[in-house]
């Protein structure tokens, strides 16, 4: 696992083989996306301002987004996970509650702050660690890219720990056994994630899931699905 801290300039091209994502903190340096891939990220502090198109939209302390390309981001001082071949949608929100909305794991919750579209796409979670944990050591499939926004703690790896403070950012790596521990302050993770095993896909969305002929949900497939997303009908 490698600890970025604050307010330092660093780009990592490859943080996983199999969803091919770089991490930039940029310190205010313009970040450029490229037509066909997307950025998550989170503001720190000052603000941010996205630019594409003709549309600008700032972005304040405790902002959390995601924007496909082509497009600039400037005055960003927090952290991009840029995902290559990826379009996602332009999305945004914050402030983070600061309970997540899930149950985790050891009395941790978690907010899914930004959801995969389809089943299997990059998302962006929230982790509230309460005060007093000692979190069961654990292993993720896929890399982690985590900024701590705020309180204090620190990470157990197999061989060593290391103390997490606000503003530092850290990577790592798919299957690593880690665990968060906290003592007498909460700690508070933004997250992203490469991939994910959860999400819509064609034959089961809200919106088919919901749709009802003949006294039937038309989930699943059948005579009524679309074959092909297009602007006209074929």
């Amino acid at each position: 696992m490698e600890i970025i801290p604050y307010n330092s300039s660093f780009y990592a091209p490859d943080v996983d083989p199999l969803f091919p994502t770089s991490v930039t903190m940029p310190v205010e340096k313009a970040v450029q996306v490229g037509d066909g891939d997307t950025v998550f990220g989170f503001v720190y502090c000052g603000v941010a301002c996205i630019e594409k198109a003709t549309i600008k939209q700032a972005l304040q302390a405790g902002k959390f987004f995601s924007t496909p390309g082509p497009a600039t981001i400037m005055g960003l001082q927090g952290f991009v996970c840029h995902r290559k071949g990826y379009r996602g949608l332009p999305l945004w929100g914050g402030p983070v509650e600061k309970l997540g909305r899930l149950k985790y794991i050891d009395g941790c919750s978690d907010t899914l702050l930004l959801s995969a579209p389809i089943k299997g796409d990059p998302c962006l979670n929230y982790l509230y660690i309460p005060p007093g944990v000692n979190q069961t050591a654990h292993t993720h499939p896929s890399a982690r890219v985590g900024c701590i926004i705020d309180g204090g703690g620190y990470f157990r790896l197999e061989n060593k720990t290391i103390d997490l403070i606000p503003g530092e950012v850290f990577v790592l790596p798919a299957d690593e056994l880690h665990s968060f521990h906290t003592s007498g302050q909460p700690l508070r993770v933004i997250v992203y994630h490469p991939d994910s095993d959860f999400g819509p896909t064609d034959e089961v969305h809200p919106m088919v899931n919901r749709t009802i002929v003949d006294n039937k949900s038309v989930a699943g497939e059948n005579k009524y699905r679309t074959r092909t997303i297009s602007e006209l009908v074929e």
